[in-house]
């Protein structure tokens, strides 16, 4: 197919990508900034098409889904230092709008959406959540989680009113992998590496490496049940054991201890103060509640619906930090 790729340069984004020009799609990928593509290590760009400029701008998106069959969106507002929900509706919710108008306009019919686990509750040790789960606090007081939930019931709108279109919504958990150029998820193992004393929260994620999400983004191109929302998670482990995880792969040795919640709640209330006068950071009481919770997910559905790969968080982990530490300087035009 020629697929109109959205959120390129991300860490999911440039997986896809990859995944995409392997399988022998064409892909027309539109960004704000053709230099933050890093694809130097990629065997082939054979069939890529960048166009620059905001994916907000519509003529913009018109443009460059300009003869495509399918658009995969990977764009997300994630930064959770952002003061108002306001500043996360036009990435995350608005667009789904647009992504639906262009469709409409020049007759695509595929659409693949990337959302977050975080929309689903997180369940329990013996009832992993699933996606008919409804969502828990403290997402549900998540800024960019309550933004990427409005997206996501505007394309299941979408889809009751098209029938014949074929719109997968994919709901990842914590994804780890190379090509993290901000960067993003890899702040958390950036975090502990190598530091001989850790103090890590008591929460968990759902770990999953960034290559199986890609896999199943480009497989949900013609699988899956339209208007459907999947789960695409991993392995559900506690951020200890998975520090413990990161120092075993990575071969160091590290102190690790559990982080009070009362420490992290005070840091949170610091953190509303600061926000209160102005002050943009990521530390707010919304924020670090989501690091005292545990999450479970089932995800069976994407496993059969959608062949998603089941790659090891053992490989993960220095497939992070052997792309990070031979990353290039400059990326392609």
């Amino acid at each position: 197919m020629k697929v109109l790729l959205l959120g390129a340069s991300g860490l999911l984004g440039h997986n896809v990508l990859k995944h995409l020009l392997q399988q022998g799609h064409e892909v027309h990928a539109l960004l704000r900034n053709v230099s933050a593509l890093h694809t130097q290590a990629f065997p082939s760009t054979h069939g890529l098409t960048l166009f620059q400029g905001s994916l907000l701008d519509g003529s913009t998106l018109e443009t460059a889904a300009q003869g495509c069959e399918a658009i995969i969106n990977c764009a997300g507002v994630t930064d959770m230092s952002l003061l108002r929900y306001e500043d996360y509706l036009p990435v995350n919710r608005d667009l789904c709008g647009m992504l639906v108008a262009v469709m409409e306009k020049l007759n695509i019919h595929r659409l693949v959406h990337t959302s977050t686990a975080n929309t689903i509750g997180y369940g329990t040790p013996s009832q992993p959540a699933t996606e008919s789960s409804p969502m828990q606090s403290p997402f549900s007081r998540s800024f960019y989680a309550l933004s990427k939930r409005e997206g996501e019931e505007l394309l299941l709108r979408a889809s009751s009113s098209h029938p014949d279109w074929h719109i997968i919504i994919l709901n990842p958990g914590f994804m780890v992998g190379p090509y993290d150029t901000k960067p993003s998820s890899g702040k958390l193992l950036l975090t502990g590496y190598r530091k001989p004393l850790m103090l890590s929260p008591k929460g968990g994620k759902s770990f999953i490496h960034v290559a199986d999400v890609a896999v199943a983004a480009v497989n949900a191109l013609t699988m899956g049940r339209h208007g459907s929302r999947y789960l695409l998670t991993g392995q559900n482990m506690s951020l200890q054991l998975f520090y413990r995880l990161q120092a075993h792969t990575m071969h160091y040795r590290q102190l690790l201890l559990p982080l009070p919640n009362w420490l992290l709640s005070l840091a949170g209330r610091v953190g509303d103060m600061l926000r209160f006068c102005g002050l943009a950071t990521q530390l707010s009481t919304r924020n670090v509640r989501q690091l005292m919770v545990r999450e479970y997910y089932d995800n069976t559905a994407a496993v059969t619906q959608l062949a998603t790969s089941q790659t090891p968080i053992a490989q993960a982990i220095p497939d992070f930090f052997n792309w990070w530490n031979s990353r290039p300087a400059k990326s392609i035009r």
